[in-house]
């Protein structure tokens, strides 16, 4: 799944309203104008921090919004559902019985309730769809979280795949943070070339004071010997992720063996 940029920002803006509202940053019920302008500052601010948790983390909360998002109903919707494929809907989607009190706070708003017991039968059925191993395993490898919602016959063996999905997102996790941790390292370390080869610039320079030269040369040293320690740190790091992606290879062997 390729989560672009383009991507993350439009999930962003679609869901500011209710995150906003939900977290009391933008209640409903203020004037117009300012709640205009606090919904812009909230979207922003959303915007930035999806765009800063990157591709797994954005998976993650969809995953994660999926299974804890608001109910919206119309009175249309309230009064003519189907309450028996609702529960059904809403239990192979995984939601929690939370989803149920979500549709019950909507619906009240129109003087409906719902059939708790159709719903309650479809969400039985629904959740024995959700619950196969093959889906667990998915919600681990994504990096999402279980909220327990299995039957008790059939949670053992979704436990079991949703681990195995959680070990492989844990070990994927590693090498990927080892990279991030080499590259920022080797941004430093041309920054910190970039600035030597300024600061002998300067030092060789023929209207640099003695004094100057002094203090340049204290600079010197002290980048030279930052930069012995950013190649020591690079190198330790590229043995860390050699060993992380070596692990990773054993385990994708091993899940491979058992049909994930």
């Amino acid at each position: 799944m390729q989560v672009t940029t383009a991507a993350i920002r439009w999930l962003a803006l679609s869901l500011s309203p209710a995150l906003c509202e939900r977290d009391h940053s933008c209640p409903r019920d203020l004037p117009a104008t300012v709640y205009a302008h606090r919904m812009f500052l909230c979207r922003q601010i959303l915007v930035e921090k999806i765009m800063n948790i990157g591709r797994a983390g954005v998976l993650s909360l969809i995953a994660l919004l999926g299974l804890s998002g608001c109910a919206t109903m119309s009175a249309d919707e309230c009064v003519t559902s189907d309450w028996h494929a609702i529960g059904y809907e809403d239990g192979a989607r995984g939601y929690t019985a939370e989803q149920l009190g979500n549709r019950r706070k909507a619906c009240a708003k129109h003087g409906v309730t719902p059939d708790f017991e159709s719903y309650q039968a479809g969400r039985e059925r629904g959740l024995r769809q959700y619950c196969q191993p093959s889906r667990g395993f998915s919600l681990g490898a994504g990096g999402a979280r279980y909220n327990g919602v299995c039957p008790g016959d059939m949670e053992a063996d979704f436990v079991d795949a949703y681990n195995s999905g959680h070990q492989l997102h844990t070990l994927r996790s590693r090498v990927n943070g080892a990279t991030n941790r080499i590259n920022a390292k080797e941004h430093e370390l041309d920054n910190t070339h970039d600035r030597i080869r300024s600061t002998e610039a300067q030092l060789i320079g023929v209207e640099t004071t003695i004094q100057d030269r002094v203090l340049l040369l204290a600079d010197l040293k002290e980048l030279s010997e930052r930069t012995g320690q950013l190649e020591a740190e690079i190198a330790e790091l590229i043995e860390e992720r050699a060993i992380s992606e070596q692990q990773l290879a054993a385990y994708q062997a091993v899940i491979a063996d058992a049909g994930f």
